[in-house]
């Protein structure tokens, strides 16, 4: 393997005129028509000055309770864009979870998809490198885009992702600590989710559970802290049952299997490797789907994305051809701890 390396410094940048808080020069605050309603949404966007040929997108999504001016390791995405010359977007899509046009509703999954439209009339973009990241509400948001749209991506990096809205709903409820989050669903669909058919309905529908056996043919990367659920909000059985739509009948983890898996924290089934990639939160568990498309990775970590284990891995796929899963080229990523956690 060989390494290039580049420190990304994680450092206050000086205020300055059109300067957006925490992120790089050049990144500046953009609105787009959203096709869904045709209403003006915000991003954040960069693009390269020059290139002469058509550049990488990088589509990346805001936790659960932020919004599009969302720094900390939602800067180290623009950064990484900035050294890789690729072109970046931000979108909001509808801001915080908490209200009815916002959690993964057909709105903001229009959004997402109308600000590449946006980054495709600003800068020339190679329609075959266009990839999606996010944690915690960003993941949920990364794995509900490789569902809806998974004509567009060439990857898909989900970090602790929430995957089944009433789940979490019920998770969060009987947990003193997250029960805001549950009162951020109660907002957005109308109600607790057993409240009512209506709600119920609207809370699957804006759950990946719901989708994801469409991104069976999308290079998805799903990765989770085997301390979630209680260091951190979102357990990592989310994850797990994701893998479970994902993979279909042939290669699914068994009820008793994920709630032994969660209780214990000890993987049944050992990751034997080391991925120098998540230095020290190395994998627990991975796993492969048979088509090779998919993979799980289980990690020693909490509520928290691995940028560089992210950020290459989409850096090596393309769109319509095999992921690739055994890197050949790698960029070293320096980031501190308050940018891994952003998502918490």
């Amino acid at each position: 393997m060989r390494l290039c390396f580049f420190l990304i410094l994680m450092s206050a940048t000086i205020p300055s005129f059109a300067q957006i808080k925490g992120y790089p020069d050049g990144v500046s605050e953009v609105s787009y028509l959203s096709k869904a309603d045709q209403t003006e949404q915000p991003a954040l966007f960069w693009k390269p000055e020059k290139s002469d040929k058509p550049v990488p997108l990088l589509v990346a999504l805001h936790t659960w309770s932020s919004d599009y001016k969302q720094a900390g390791g939602e800067a180290v995405y623009a950064k990484w864009c900035q050294q890789m010359g690729w072109a970046f977007v931000h979108p909001n899509f509808r801001g915080k979870n908490n209200t009815p046009e916002a959690l993964g509703s057909n709105l903001a999954v229009a959004d997402v998809i109308s600000s590449i439209d946006f980054a495709k009339t600003h800068a020339t973009i190679d329609p075959n490198r266009i990839y999606c990241i996010g944690v915690s509400g960003g993941g949920h948001m990364s794995m509900m885009m490789a569902a809806r749209a998974p004509e567009v991506w060439a990857g898909v990096s989900a970090w602790c992702g929430i995957s089944d809205i009433v789940a979490w709903h019920k998770e969060c409820s009987e947990n003193k600590r997250f029960i805001r989050y549950a009162k951020h669903i109660e907002g957005a669909i109308g109600g607790p989710p057993e409240s009512s058919i209506e709600q119920l309905k609207s809370a699957q529908h804006r759950s990946p559970l719901t989708w994801l056996a469409k991104a069976r043919n999308v290079n998805l990367d799903i990765n989770h802290g085997v301390n979630d659920g209680r260091e951190g909000s979102v357990p990592f059985t989310h994850s797990l049952e994701a893998w479970n739509e994902v993979v279909g009948d042939s290669g699914k983890f068994s009820k008793d299997w994920i709630d032994t898996f969660y209780k214990t924290q000890t993987s049944p089934k050992p990751f034997s490797g080391n991925d120098p990639l998540f230095e020290t939160r190395q994998p627990l568990f991975r796993k492969t789907s048979e088509n090779g498309k998919t993979r799980i990775t289980i990690f020693n970590g909490g509520h928290e994305i691995v940028h560089q284990a992210a950020l290459n891995w989409l850096a090596a796929q393309q769109r319509d051809t095999p992921a690739v899963w055994e890197l050949k080229e790698t960029t070293l990523i320096h980031t501190d701890d308050k940018a891994t956690r952003s998502g918490k």
